[in-house]
């Protein structure tokens, strides 16, 4: 991942500043550029996922007003935070426990993301990019992205991947993805078998096979 253009304090005050930013979620009309944003610092500042996670979890217990916005802002970033990092063991064994006791209520949309979380954490390996905009958006609705693939010799198509779908999978032909671009590209009857690759302006490269489909999105963001 290309570094980070941002400057950082300690990681007390980039603390301070992402609880400051948590605060700001709650009434925050456009919500998506500061997860993005707080994602971010995640990224560059590791020891700081435990304490953020911490803070949700602290957010999303007994809100002033259950299903609020500031409340669903909570748990879209929450959702967005399970996709992209992993917290560490004593704090992954406590948000399970949080995530339990919503999904007690499973009529809730609360509960809905609770779910969904708990799923994505099973998942997620690390990112070496935040999701890009339109992917907070996605995870937000517990939906997966359009992702738009060239075809030589054949129309272009898309597919749905999730923050999760690697290339290996996509060429191995385990997902939906794989069938897709099997069917388009006539090769369901052949042995052949085809390459993802990733073109900007300045370069094409293929895409290598532990790569997570959502970070080569966010690069072209």
């Amino acid at each position: 991942a290309a570094p980070s253009p941002r400057s950082y304090t300690t990681l007390r005050d980039e603390a301070v500043k992402i609880f400051n930013s948590l605060q700001q979620l709650e009434s925050e009309r456009d919500p998506v550029p500061l997860m993005q944003g707080i994602l971010q610092t995640c990224l560059d500042l590791p020891p700081l996922v435990d304490e953020i996670y911490c803070q949700l979890v602290k957010q999303t217990t007994e809100p002033p007003a259950p299903g609020g916005q500031g409340d669903l802002h909570y748990w879209q970033l929450l959702t967005c935070m399970s996709c992209t990092f992993l917290p560490s063991p004593p704090v992954l064994r406590f948000l399970r426990f949080h995530l339990d006791r919503r999904s007690r209520f499973p009529a809730s949309e609360m509960a809905k993301y609770a779910c969904f979380i708990r799923e994505a954490l099973g998942k997620t390996k690390g990112r070496e990019c935040v999701p890009s905009l339109e992917e907070i958006l996605v995870l937000m609705r517990r939906q997966e992205m359009i992702c738009t693939v060239h075809c030589p010799g054949a129309p272009a198509c898309s597919v749905a991947i999730s923050s999760h779908t690697t290339a290996e999978e996509v060429r191995g032909g385990g997902c939906a993805v794989a069938r897709e671009l099997v069917s388009r590209l006539g090769l369901s009857q052949s042995p052949n078998l085809f390459a993802l690759y990733e073109q900007s302006r300045r370069r094409e490269q293929p895409v290598g096979g532990t790569t997570l489909l959502a970070d080569v999105l966010t690069r072209f963001e």
